[in-house]
């Protein structure tokens, strides 16, 4: 008999739930706000039936564009044939967590803005753009001597007899 193409087929360690992790769901899942613009990663919760998105957007990565009651709406990219396609999906919360995708920017930002302001204070214009890492430092090795290795020549006739 084939293989079935259900919505839920080939699902069955992707929607369950991780090792202890199993029972109530948490009141920081439920409590935690959603704003117009947030990065969500979404991450399909087994134990809740009602919202769940099919298997495709699991483990994708999206953009909050609508807040409801007990949803929220996440914008994705969805690779169909050649082109990419721009997918808007409603999802509940209890699928969905904050993304921290954005994190190391934002800390970025907020690092710079204060060098900014400390150059500014001081007079001088700085430079916040990241810069690759430049080759490393030439040396010089000192103290080491020099040691000459000559092969020992082949004796094929000792070889044969089994060593020398």
């Amino acid at each position: 008999m084939p293989a079935g193409h259900g919505l839920r087929s080939r699902t069955r360690d992707m929607f369950s739930r991780p090792f202890r992790k199993k029972g109530y769901i948490n009141l920081t899942t439920y409590l935690r706000t959603y704003r117009i613009g947030d990065y969500v990663d979404v991450r399909v919760n087994g134990a809740v039936h009602k919202g769940m998105p099919h298997k495709f957007y699991h483990g994708r990565t999206g953009r909050v564009w609508n807040v409801t009651k007990r949803a929220i709406g996440v914008e994705l990219n969805k690779q169909v044939n050649g082109r990419i396609i721009k997918k808007r999906i409603h999802v509940r919360i209890e699928h969905v967590q904050p993304s921290r995708c954005a994190e190391e920017f934002k800390l970025r930002k907020i690092n710079n803005d204060k060098l900014k302001c400390e150059a500014k204070k001081e007079g001088r214009i700085i430079s916040t753009k990241r810069k690759p890492a430049g080759p490393k430092p030439g040396f010089m090795v000192e103290g080491a001597t020099l040691e000459t290795v000559t092969p020992i020549p082949y004796d094929v006739v000792n070889d044969l007899k089994g060593g020398y």
